[in-house]
This record gives C-alpha cells, structure tokens and sequence, in this order.
C-alpha cells in the first residue's frame, strides 16, 4: 500500500508552500506528491516560479509527481489553462474536472477524489480512457469501494485518508463575501485562513470550513485505524492532504501502520498530537454521516461515537 499527498488546497504564501514541499522531498515517507493548484485559478500565478524547483526536489528524492488540474474550468483562462496542462509532454496529469479528458489523447493520467467515480462502471469509463490511478471521492462507502477495486485491478485504487473533506466546489468565493468583497477583487482574503475559515452554526457549533470558492468539512477525516480494513478491500494507496500541522509526521505515522510497525490505535492518539483540538472522523466510510467517528475492531463495526449535534441557522 503506498501514500499518496494531495494537492494543497489552501492559499498559502509562495514561500510556505515551496519550503513544505522541499520539505516534504526531504523527510516524508511519501511516494506520490500531487502538485499545482486545484481550487481557484487567481492563485495560480503565486505557486508559478517556485513549480520547477518543487518538481526538481520531489523527484530527486525519488518521488512520482503528479500535476492537479483545476476542480471547476469555468472561464476562458482556465479553460486555457487546463488545455496547456494537460498538453505538455513533461507532465502527469491528476484530472479533477471531466473537461480534461478532450485533450488527454493517448496519455496515461490519475483521477482526482473531485470527479464522481461512484461506480466500477465509471471507473472502467475512465481506465479506457487511459486513467492508471483513480482517487475516490472521500464520500464512498467501504462496499463501494471494494467493488471498484476488484473490478479494476489494473487501476490503483486510492482511498482520501487524511485532512478535512472536501465537500463542494462554488463559481462564487464565500471566502471573498464574508469580508464583504467580490469574487473579482478579492484581495486574496483566503490567505488569513492558511487551514480554511471555520463556519459556525448560531449556537456556536464548528459546522464548515471555507477555502475560497471551496466548502470543506470543520473536523478532519482520519483512516488510520482503518488501515487492514482498506488493505483487505483492495485499496492500493492513501491520500493524505496537507493541513496547517507536521505533514511530515502524518505521513510517518501513515507509512508506520501500512508497513505494520505501529498498532493503529496508539498511531491515531499520536495523530491527535499532531493535529490538535480537531475532531477525527471516518463515517462516510461506513455509510454514516461523514463527521461521525466509527469504533473498528478486527475488521467490524463497533460502537458508534458522534460528536456533539449541530443544530441552529448557519451564519452566512
């Protein structure tokens, strides 16, 4: 089983992000970096002159790189944009809108968790298409998912194992309107909030969090003690995406529990160190809600532990 690191999804300074990857190229037991940005195109030309440097390290360090398109092609540039990615000879696509594919022809390329792979016939679209690595949207049930894997053998099958969830995709930048701003003059607010903008109900309960025009869960979904689960259903990697804490220490503890050096339970209360006053959840991956955290033992459901219930109005 192999670890895989999502793209990231926030808007971090040039510097931040550079300095995590050469990092990441380092130090973590990763063998597939996601690079690029995936949520909003403004943010682009920030990420642009550090790209070369990045890809030169990670793959000096013996690591597969792989370059994220952007989630939602809406205007003429990032329409632009994702043709000119998706043509260059040099590099290896992760596709995360469906758009992509008109000029993907003969290419090999991996599938984002953003595009709708709820079925083996999906993925058998895709795999004739050309995809070699397919990550499922972070929403699928366990059932779902091993009958993917089996139906695709020759496909990896990678399973969203780390960070908060990605849950929606907007043309309108949330993060932008609740500074009062507009989408066109957003003064790259996103910025402020380098692990997302925390939602909350009126009664004061963590419901969201906002990236820009992306909406993803407030608590953060852990697999790591579902491990053996996914090994015996066929997943062939772990996405983990980066978070404000110590990726490099995620990422161990991840390849910890795969190679079976570390039981999973003290690697998850380790986890909690890590990443501090966030709730870890794996519902969806048990047909729950996705913010609850299910109890697993010896390969079956346990007890079902919930946080406490969000009611009340959201704030806008």
């Amino acid at each position: 089983m192999q670890l895989t690191l999502g793209p990231v999804l926030y808007h971090w300074t040039p510097e931040r992000w550079r300095e995590f990857y050469f990092r990441i190229a380092d130090e973590a037991p990763v063998d597939t970096v996601v690079i690029g940005e995936a949520v909003c195109s403004k943010r682009t030309p920030f990420k642009q002159d550090h790209i070369p440097a990045v890809i030169e390290r990670l793959e000096a360090a013996g690591k597969r790189v792989l370059h994220a398109s952007l989630i939602l092609v809406s205007l003429p540039r990032e329409r632009r944009q994702t043709r000119e990615l998706v043509q260059a000879d040099e590099a290896e696509v992760e596709i995360n809108d469906l758009t992509c594919l008109t000029g993907l022809t003969r290419k090999p390329f991996a599938v984002g968790p953003f595009v709708n792979v709820y079925n083996e016939a999906a993925a058998g679209f895709l795999a004739a298409r050309g995809a070699t690595r397919i990550c499922l949207p972070p929403e699928l049930p366990l059932p779902a998912i091993a009958v993917i894997a089996a139906a695709q053998p020759k496909v990896a099958t990678e399973v969203f194992a780390f960070g908060k969830v990605p849950l929606a995709i907007s043309a309108r930048c949330y993060h932008a309107r609740a500074h009062k701003l507009t989408k066109d003059n957003c003064r790259f607010v996103c910025e402020q909030d380098p692990d997302g903008m925390p939602v909350k109900t009126l009664d004061g309960a963590e419901f969201l969090s906002v990236n820009g025009v992306q909406t993803l869960s407030a608590g953060c979904a852990s697999l790591l003690r579902d491990v053996p689960t996914l090994r015996h259903a066929g997943v062939a990697s772990l996405r983990l995406s980066p978070q404000c804490c110590d990726m490099v220490a995620v990422a161990r503890l991840f390849r910890d529990v795969v190679d079976e050096r570390i039981d999973p339970g003290e690697a998850e209360r380790r986890l909690g160190e890590i990443y501090p006053d966030v709730p870890f959840s794996n519902g969806f991956l048990y047909g729950a809600p996705g913010h609850v955290r299910m109890e697993v033992g010896g390969g079956s459901l346990g007890a079902m532990h919930r946080g406490p219930p969000v009611r009340g109005r959201m704030l806008s």
